[in-house]
Protein backbone atom coordinates (compact mmCIF):
# COMPACT_ATOMS: atom_id res chain seq x y z
CA UNK A 1 0.00 0.00 0.00
CA UNK A 2 1.50 3.25 -1.15
CA UNK A 3 -0.80 5.70 0.54
CA UNK A 4 -4.08 4.79 -0.55
CA UNK A 5 -6.46 8.32 0.00
CA UNK A 6 -9.87 7.50 2.05
CA UNK A 7 -12.08 9.69 3.53
CA UNK A 8 -14.63 8.50 6.54
CA UNK A 9 -18.03 8.94 6.08
CA UNK A 10 -18.56 11.43 9.36
CA UNK A 11 -18.60 14.28 7.03
CA UNK A 12 -21.74 13.31 5.03
CA UNK A 13 -23.10 11.63 8.74
CA UNK A 14 -26.24 13.63 7.98
CA UNK A 15 -26.91 11.32 4.63
CA UNK A 16 -26.98 7.41 3.98
CA UNK A 17 -23.96 5.35 3.60
CA UNK A 18 -25.08 5.42 0.07
CA UNK A 19 -24.88 8.97 -0.40
CA UNK A 20 -21.73 9.21 1.62
CA UNK A 21 -19.88 6.63 -0.80
CA UNK A 22 -21.29 8.88 -3.84
CA UNK A 23 -19.68 11.97 -2.56
CA UNK A 24 -16.09 9.99 -1.21
CA UNK A 25 -15.97 8.77 -4.63
CA UNK A 26 -16.60 12.13 -6.78
CA UNK A 27 -14.30 13.55 -4.64
CA UNK A 28 -11.43 11.23 -6.13
CA UNK A 29 -10.73 9.07 -2.56
CA UNK A 30 -10.29 5.49 -3.16
CA UNK A 31 -10.78 3.68 0.29
CA UNK A 32 -14.09 4.64 2.77
CA UNK A 33 -14.02 4.09 6.51
CA UNK A 34 -17.56 2.96 7.76
CA UNK A 35 -18.56 5.61 10.06
CA UNK A 36 -22.19 6.28 11.59
CA UNK A 37 -24.69 7.43 8.90
CA UNK A 38 -28.29 8.34 8.51
CA UNK A 39 -29.01 4.58 8.21
CA UNK A 40 -26.98 3.79 11.02
CA UNK A 41 -23.69 1.76 11.42
CA UNK A 42 -23.47 -1.15 9.11
CA UNK A 43 -21.05 -2.78 10.03
CA UNK A 44 -22.02 -3.84 13.68
CA UNK A 45 -20.51 -7.02 15.39
CA UNK A 46 -24.08 -7.82 14.90
CA UNK A 47 -24.16 -7.55 11.32
CA UNK A 48 -25.50 -10.35 9.13
CA UNK A 49 -24.51 -11.79 5.88
CA UNK A 50 -27.22 -9.63 3.84
CA UNK A 51 -25.84 -6.25 5.99
CA UNK A 52 -22.30 -6.97 5.26
CA UNK A 53 -22.63 -7.76 1.83
CA UNK A 54 -24.67 -4.76 0.97
CA UNK A 55 -22.51 -2.62 2.54
CA UNK A 56 -19.72 -4.13 0.00
CA UNK A 57 -21.90 -3.81 -2.37
CA UNK A 58 -22.90 -0.31 -2.14
CA UNK A 59 -19.26 0.61 -1.67
CA UNK A 60 -18.02 -1.34 -4.73
CA UNK A 61 -20.99 0.77 -7.28
CA UNK A 62 -18.82 3.34 -7.00
CA UNK A 63 -15.10 1.55 -6.77
CA UNK A 64 -14.53 2.17 -3.12
CA UNK A 65 -13.29 0.10 -1.18
CA UNK A 66 -14.34 -0.43 2.45
CA UNK A 67 -10.95 -0.61 4.55
CA UNK A 68 -11.36 0.85 7.61
CA UNK A 69 -14.37 0.43 10.43
CA UNK A 70 -14.64 3.05 13.58
CA UNK A 71 -15.68 0.51 16.32
CA UNK A 72 -14.94 -0.64 19.76
CA UNK A 73 -14.68 -3.06 22.59
CA UNK A 74 -17.79 -3.46 24.96
CA UNK A 75 -15.55 -2.46 27.77
CA UNK A 76 -18.46 -2.52 30.05
CA UNK A 77 -19.31 -6.02 29.67
CA UNK A 78 -17.21 -8.72 31.65
CA UNK A 79 -13.82 -9.51 30.07
CA UNK A 80 -15.17 -12.92 27.92
CA UNK A 81 -17.59 -11.41 27.02
CA UNK A 82 -16.11 -8.22 25.56
CA UNK A 83 -13.31 -10.46 23.89
CA UNK A 84 -16.10 -13.02 22.18
CA UNK A 85 -17.84 -9.60 20.99
CA UNK A 86 -14.80 -8.15 19.82
CA UNK A 87 -14.20 -10.85 17.67
CA UNK A 88 -17.42 -11.27 16.31
CA UNK A 89 -16.44 -7.45 15.03
CA UNK A 90 -13.31 -8.61 13.46
CA UNK A 91 -14.98 -11.40 11.85
CA UNK A 92 -17.40 -8.76 10.45
CA UNK A 93 -14.25 -6.70 9.28
CA UNK A 94 -12.14 -10.02 7.78
CA UNK A 95 -16.21 -10.69 5.29
CA UNK A 96 -16.32 -7.06 4.63
CA UNK A 97 -12.24 -6.72 3.46
CA UNK A 98 -11.96 -4.43 5.89
CA UNK A 99 -8.23 -4.23 7.09
CA UNK A 100 -8.46 -1.73 9.92
CA UNK A 101 -10.70 -1.74 13.11
CA UNK A 102 -10.27 1.22 14.56
CA UNK A 103 -11.70 2.27 18.04
CA UNK A 104 -10.78 5.14 20.34
CA UNK A 105 -9.67 4.11 23.59
CA UNK A 106 -10.69 4.84 26.95
CA UNK A 107 -10.23 6.24 30.05
CA UNK A 108 -7.57 5.79 32.86
CA UNK A 109 -10.16 3.47 34.97
CA UNK A 110 -10.65 1.32 31.82
CA UNK A 111 -7.06 0.69 30.25
CA UNK A 112 -6.47 -2.95 32.42
CA UNK A 113 -9.69 -4.42 30.84
CA UNK A 114 -8.74 -2.61 26.98
CA UNK A 115 -5.31 -4.12 26.92
CA UNK A 116 -6.76 -7.21 28.41
CA UNK A 117 -9.65 -7.44 25.63
CA UNK A 118 -6.91 -5.91 22.61
CA UNK A 119 -4.04 -8.94 24.03
CA UNK A 120 -7.40 -11.32 23.64
CA UNK A 121 -8.38 -10.77 20.57
CA UNK A 122 -5.30 -10.02 18.38
CA UNK A 123 -4.15 -13.57 17.36
CA UNK A 124 -7.54 -13.95 15.89
CA UNK A 125 -7.79 -10.20 14.23
CA UNK A 126 -4.10 -11.50 12.97
CA UNK A 127 -5.37 -15.07 11.68
CA UNK A 128 -8.30 -12.64 9.93
CA UNK A 129 -5.76 -10.36 8.11
CA UNK A 130 -7.34 -7.17 10.50
CA UNK A 131 -5.57 -4.59 12.06
CA UNK A 132 -6.32 -3.60 15.43
CA UNK A 133 -5.77 0.03 16.12
CA UNK A 134 -6.33 2.71 18.27
CA UNK A 135 -5.91 7.01 17.43
CA UNK A 136 -5.71 9.96 20.46
CA UNK A 137 -9.01 10.62 21.68
CA UNK A 138 -7.82 11.36 25.20
CA UNK A 139 -7.73 9.05 28.09
CA UNK A 140 -5.32 6.44 27.45
CA UNK A 141 -4.57 8.05 23.82
CA UNK A 142 -3.76 11.33 24.90
CA UNK A 143 -0.57 12.03 22.80
CA UNK A 144 2.11 10.12 20.87
CA UNK A 145 3.63 9.09 24.20
CA UNK A 146 0.97 7.37 26.01
CA UNK A 147 0.00 5.76 22.29
CA UNK A 148 3.23 3.96 22.36
CA UNK A 149 3.19 2.71 26.34
CA UNK A 150 -0.47 1.23 25.51
CA UNK A 151 0.99 0.02 22.41
CA UNK A 152 4.08 -1.43 23.84
CA UNK A 153 1.85 -3.12 26.50
CA UNK A 154 -0.46 -4.81 24.17
CA UNK A 155 2.44 -5.90 21.91
CA UNK A 156 1.26 -7.70 18.96
CA UNK A 157 1.77 -7.72 15.45
CA UNK A 158 -1.75 -7.34 14.61
CA UNK A 159 -2.04 -3.83 16.59
CA UNK A 160 -1.23 -0.48 15.97
CA UNK A 161 -1.62 3.25 15.66
CA UNK A 162 -3.98 5.03 13.53
CA UNK A 163 -2.42 8.75 14.30
CA UNK A 164 -4.68 12.08 14.56
CA UNK A 165 -2.43 15.41 14.30
CA UNK A 166 -6.02 17.14 15.04
CA UNK A 167 -6.79 15.09 18.24
CA UNK A 168 -3.42 16.05 19.78
CA UNK A 169 -4.43 19.47 19.39
CA UNK A 170 -8.17 18.63 20.36
CA UNK A 171 -7.92 17.23 23.66
CA UNK A 172 -4.65 19.25 25.29
CA UNK A 173 -6.68 22.24 23.90
CA UNK A 174 -3.65 22.93 22.04
CA UNK A 175 -0.91 21.99 25.32
CA UNK A 176 0.66 19.82 22.75
CA UNK A 177 1.27 19.76 19.53
CA UNK A 178 1.18 16.52 16.48
CA UNK A 179 4.84 17.64 14.75
CA UNK A 180 6.65 16.60 17.83
CA UNK A 181 4.48 14.82 19.42
CA UNK A 182 4.47 12.45 16.63
CA UNK A 183 8.13 11.35 16.84
CA UNK A 184 7.42 9.34 19.55
CA UNK A 185 5.13 6.99 17.93
CA UNK A 186 6.26 7.21 14.31
CA UNK A 187 7.44 3.53 13.74
CA UNK A 188 4.03 2.22 15.62
CA UNK A 189 1.59 3.59 13.32
CA UNK A 190 -0.39 1.63 10.12
CA UNK A 191 -3.26 4.55 9.37
CA UNK A 192 -3.51 8.28 9.34
CA UNK A 193 -6.64 10.49 9.85
CA UNK A 194 -6.95 14.06 8.31
CA UNK A 195 -7.82 16.49 10.59
CA UNK A 196 -7.36 19.59 11.47
CA UNK A 197 -7.99 21.72 14.67
CA UNK A 198 -8.23 25.43 15.85
CA UNK A 199 -7.69 26.69 19.31
CA UNK A 200 -9.51 29.76 19.56
CA UNK A 201 -9.76 31.75 23.42
CA UNK A 202 -8.91 28.74 24.77
CA UNK A 203 -11.65 25.96 22.41
CA UNK A 204 -10.18 24.01 20.23
CA UNK A 205 -12.52 23.10 16.94
CA UNK A 206 -11.99 20.62 14.49
CA UNK A 207 -14.88 20.90 12.56
CA UNK A 208 -12.91 22.79 10.06
CA UNK A 209 -11.29 21.93 6.21
CA UNK A 210 -7.30 20.45 6.89
CA UNK A 211 -5.20 23.35 5.85
CA UNK A 212 -7.09 26.19 8.05
CA UNK A 213 -5.93 24.94 11.42
CA UNK A 214 -2.66 24.56 13.24
CA UNK A 215 -1.49 21.35 12.06
CA UNK A 216 1.65 21.27 10.04
CA UNK A 217 0.56 18.09 7.95
CA UNK A 218 3.37 18.03 5.98
CA UNK A 219 6.24 17.93 8.96
CA UNK A 220 3.69 15.24 10.50
CA UNK A 221 4.05 13.21 7.40
CA UNK A 222 7.19 13.93 6.08
CA UNK A 223 8.13 12.33 10.03
CA UNK A 224 5.52 9.17 9.19
CA UNK A 225 7.08 8.68 5.59
CA UNK A 226 11.01 8.67 7.54
CA UNK A 227 9.51 5.95 9.94
CA UNK A 228 8.32 3.99 6.68
CA UNK A 229 4.58 4.56 6.47
CA UNK A 230 2.87 2.86 4.37
CA UNK A 231 -0.61 4.40 4.65
CA UNK A 232 -3.30 4.94 3.82
CA UNK A 233 -4.58 8.20 4.99
CA UNK A 234 -8.29 8.94 5.67
CA UNK A 235 -10.18 12.43 6.15
CA UNK A 236 -11.91 12.46 9.06
CA UNK A 237 -13.57 16.31 9.12
CA UNK A 238 -14.10 18.80 6.20
CA UNK A 239 -16.01 21.83 8.07
CA UNK A 240 -19.44 23.12 5.89
CA UNK A 241 -22.28 23.76 6.83
CA UNK A 242 -24.12 22.30 3.58
CA UNK A 243 -23.66 19.71 1.09
CA UNK A 244 -21.97 21.53 -1.73
CA UNK A 245 -19.11 23.28 0.66
CA UNK A 246 -18.20 19.95 1.98
CA UNK A 247 -18.65 18.30 -1.09
CA UNK A 248 -15.84 21.51 -2.09
CA UNK A 249 -14.04 21.31 0.69
CA UNK A 250 -13.59 17.05 0.31
CA UNK A 251 -12.36 17.89 -3.39
CA UNK A 252 -9.80 20.58 -2.10
CA UNK A 253 -8.30 18.33 0.29
CA UNK A 254 -7.93 15.36 -2.17
CA UNK A 255 -5.94 17.42 -4.33
CA UNK A 256 -3.72 18.89 -1.18
CA UNK A 257 -3.56 15.06 -0.08
CA UNK A 258 -2.13 14.64 -4.13
CA UNK A 259 0.17 16.77 -3.62
CA UNK A 260 2.00 15.66 -0.23
CA UNK A 261 1.71 12.07 -1.01
CA UNK A 262 3.95 12.94 -4.21
CA UNK A 263 6.33 14.88 -2.53
CA UNK A 264 6.64 12.69 0.32
CA UNK A 265 5.84 9.17 -0.09
CA UNK A 266 8.30 6.33 0.05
Amino acid sequence: MKWNLGATTRPWNRWTFEEACGHIADAGYTDVAVFANADGHLLRSNAGADEIAKTVEIAAKRNLKPSMLLSGPQLNADLEDAAKDYRRQVDVCAEAGVRYLMDCGCGDDLREKYIAVMRAVAPHAEAKGVELQLKPHGGIGLNGGMLAQVHEEIGHPAFSICYDPGNIIYYTAGGERPEPDVQKVAPRVGSFIVKDCVVQNGRPDVWIKPGEGEVDFEAVLSALADAGFQGPLYVECLGGDDLDEINANARATFETLQQLKAKLAP
